[in-house]
This record gives structure tokens, C-alpha cells and sequence, in this order.
């Protein structure tokens, strides 16, 4: 597999923006038609809290909490989609499942509602498989996230902000790591190295640079009488050259 894997869709940019979007119309119906949407929440190691695991991420406070975890879930689930679309769905899905059900096994006895699980989710999903692959778009992407969202793994930590569920953000990360250790991506094809490209690479032995003289003019070379025919090919990333040398001719052909 090759760069040609990344394309872009409006699948990129639809996904992202209909699942932010929900968001807002979830928060308005509340503050519209004034409904208690809490006790639909996660609330640990409770019966009733455990329809919370699917039902918490749409849930928000206040405005600050909702517009706080929607920019992170605009470019993190666009980067989800460009770069593993074979796999968005299912790490949205059962990252909202499994982090959820962690909370609800190791949480406080208190609601967990918002969307910023799986924000870590992505957040550490992103992370691990891109280090995994090795591809260099993929690390890159890995590093580009850490840049952005590196600061996040404080809150994942008991004691950093008493108003905010660390269990929930940890639930996240665990899931999003043990994630990236199940889906497995393709092999990416390495870049090509040619000779000239390699540190050891010595233009004096190289057959092809001994037609050319110090000031870069080719100069004809005579084939011993015993050689046979020669057919060489030398590539760089912008030309291509072949020349044909046999026993019957004097001259190189070009």
C-alpha cells in the first residue's frame, strides 16, 4: 500500500460535522424543552447508570463543555476518516462502548456525561497505530497529535481537577490503546532507495557515471571483445536514461 490509500471523500468532512452537529441539536432540545438528560447518564457500578455507556457522549453541561470537546472531535475525527476510514466506525462505536462501560466499573459514585471519552479515545487510538505502522504519513500524523492534544494526558491523573471525570478520559485512553493493538493495518510500501540515493553510494564504480568525464561530457567507452551484450537502465526521479552497447559497434548508442 502506497499514498494512493489517503483520499479525500466528503465522507471526511460529513462525519465529523453530523456527529458535532448532533451534539448541539442534543443540547438544545435540552435547554429548548428544559429535559433533565443527567439521568440518562453514566453512573457507576448502578443498573440504571449503565445506559449512560451509550447515551453520556451526547449529554454536556453548559455551552463551555460542549463547544470545549467539539473543536477536538471536528479535527480528530476528520484525521479518524482520512487516514483509517476502513476503521472509523468501529473505533467511534465500540470506543464509545467499551470506554463507557470502564467507567461505569471504575468511576465515582457521581454522573459522567460528555463527549471528551472518546475524544480520548481517538486522541490515543491516532497515537499508537500511527508509532505501529512505521508509515512516516502516519508518525507524522501520531506526532501531529501529541503537538496538538499531548497536554490532555494530565487528565487522566485522580486529583488534577476534581470537577471533571478523569476515570472517564483514562477509560478512553486504554480503550483507544487496546484498539490500535487489535485493528491491524496493511503493510505501506517503503519509498525506493536507488544506489545514487545510498550514503555508501560512489560515483567512480558506478558503471553509468564512468561515460561521463570530470566537466559532466559523455565520453565513448570501448567494450572489450569478450564482453556480451549489455543492457542497463538508470533511473533518478527525474529522467530516465538506457543505452545499448554490443560487440559490432564502435559507438554507444543513446
Amino acid at each position: 500500500m502506497n499514498d494512493n490509500h489517503f483520499k479525500f471523500s466528503t465522507a471526511v468532512v460529513g462525519l465529523p460535522v453530523f456527529f458535532v452537529l448532533f451534539l448541539w441539536i442534543v443540547y438544545w432540545v435540552q435547554i429548548r424543552f428544559d429535559f433533565d438528560f443527567y439521568q440518562h447518564s453514566i453512573y457507576p457500578r448502578d443498573l440504571s447508570g449503565l445506559q449512560g455507556v451509550l447515551f453520556s457522549p451526547f449529554i454536556h453541561e453548559n455551552l463551555d463543555h460542549l463547544y470545549n470537546n467539539s473543536i477536538p472531535l471536528l479535527v480528530l475525527l476528520a484525521a479518524l476518516q482520512f487516514f483509517y476510514p476502513k476503521y472509523s466506525f468501529a473505533v467511534i462505536s465500540f470506543g464509545i462502548l467499551f470506554s463507557g462501560l470502564i467507567t461505569w466499573v471504575i468511576g465515582r459514585e457521581n454522573y459522567h456525561i460528555g463527549a471528551s471519552g472518546l475524544i480520548y479515545v481517538l486522541v490515543s487510538f491516532i497515537f499508537f497505530k500511527g508509532i505501529q505502522t512505521r508509515y512516516y504519513r502516519l508518525v507524522a500524523l501520531s506526532l501531529s497529535v501529541i503537538l496538538l492534544y499531548g497536554g490532555m494526558i494530565w487528565y487522566v491523573f485522580p486529583d488534577v481537577d476534581k470537577t471533571i471525570s478523569w476515570e472517564g478520559h483514562l477509560a478512553g485512553f486504554i480503550t483507544g490503546f487496546t484498539m490500535s493493538l487489535f485493528y491491524k493495518t496493511p503493510e505501506y510500501a517503503k519509498p525506493i532507495v536507488y544506489d545514487w540515493q545510498k550514503p555508501d553510494f560512489n560515483p567512480e564504480d558506478d558503471a553509468f557515471m564512468k561515460h561521463f568525464d570530470e566537466n559532466g561530457n559523455f565520453v565513448n567507452t570501448e567494450v572489450p571483445e569478450e564482453d556480451p551484450e549489455v543492457f542497463s537502465n538508470y533511473y533518478n526521479s527525474n529522467f530516465l536514461v538506457s543505452y545499448t552497447v554490443t560487440r559490432s559497434e564502435s559507438e554507444s548508442k543513446i
